[in-house]
């Protein structure tokens, strides 16, 4: 759970089913742009509008066109525990080699109600655990001293946090280890997090440029500030103009456009109008994509 990780979009068909060739071609992309590691059924993923058929078809593809070559991760998190077990186990079966468990939405638990439920996912769910904090989406907060009372499960590997406050940054640091990783889950702060200490990044952008992005996390995880910072610079363009729209509506726009799929999302999520946004979105990518 280290380095450059694409938090991948699933491509749909005009009529609404999965868009297996395209996830292909972008599996392809993510291996030869040098990404480490893929999140699969994860936000970007539109998780939470595939059914219980869908959610297998696409993983086990993915796990076989991998093939082991990096590792597979699974979006698990569900709003209820038990359901969020099942799919743990479920993931786990097919081949994944790990699951990416985001705090339950919506509901508003307690901190003593997430340390139980993750400690339940880890418990029973035949998996490494990555936590994932993304308040923005859930409604809901883990908090640094909850997450030092859950890294010392076997199971719970470390936390994908979407929190770019520079003091969340630097108390999850202090929680990291050679059995915790912390990760950052914001493409905008990704730079800082990494040279503060953190592991990686699972990243939306690096659907388009994971090459790219690759040496962005080279650089910051190795410390090389000047690298670093050439490499966020010839990228924010392309992040800001991924947030012109919830996420992921921009990036799928983002895709068809380099020719990955078309922009199909499920409702209620719809494609990005044509206007100043989508005009934004395709400069940004083709200057860059010419840049590189």
């Amino acid at each position: 759970m280290r380095g450059s990780i694409c938090a991948i979009a699933t491509p749909f068909l005009a009529d609404g089913g999965l868009d297996l060739p395209a996830f292909g071609a972008a599996l392809d992309a993510q291996l030869a742009g040098g990404s480490q590691g893929l999140v699969v059924a994860g936000s970007t993923g539109e998780a939470h509008l595939l059914d219980e058929a869908e959610f297998e078809r696409l993983l086990t593809f993915a796990c076989e066109r991998v093939n082991g070559r990096i590792p597979v991760y699974a979006g698990t998190g569900e709003a209820a525990t038990a359901k969020t077990v099942a799919q743990t186990r479920r993931a786990a079966a097919i081949g994944a080699d790990g699951a990416l468990v985001v705090t339950p939405y919506y509901l508003r638990p307690t901190q003593e109600g997430l340390r139980r439920h993750f400690l339940s996912v880890a418990d029973a769910g035949d998996l490494p655990v990555l936590l994932y904090n993304v308040p923005t989406r859930t409604g809901c907060d883990l908090l640094p001293e909850t997450v030092a009372g859950l890294r010392g499960h076997p199971r719970i590997r470390g936390i994908k946090e979407a929190v770019s406050d520079p003091e969340r940054i630097a108390r999850l640091i202090e929680l990291a280890d050679e059995e915790f990783v912390y990760l950052s889950g914001d493409d905008g702060s990704a730079i800082h997090a990494m040279l503060a200490g953190a592991a990686g990044t699972i990243s939306v952008v690096a659907n388009l440029v994971p090459q790219l992005f690759r040496q962005l996390c080279d650089a910051a995880v190795g410390g090389n500030a000047p690298g670093a910072r050439h490499c966020q610079a010839m990228l924010l363009p392309l992040i800001e103009a991924l947030n012109v729209a919830p996420n992921p509506i921009a990036v799928k726009s983002g895709l068809a456009m380099i020719g990955l799929g078309a922009d199909h999302l499920r409702l209620p999520l719809v494609a990005l109008e044509e206007g100043v946004a989508r005009t934004r979105l395709e400069k940004a990518l083709k200057g860059l994509v010419s840049a590189i």
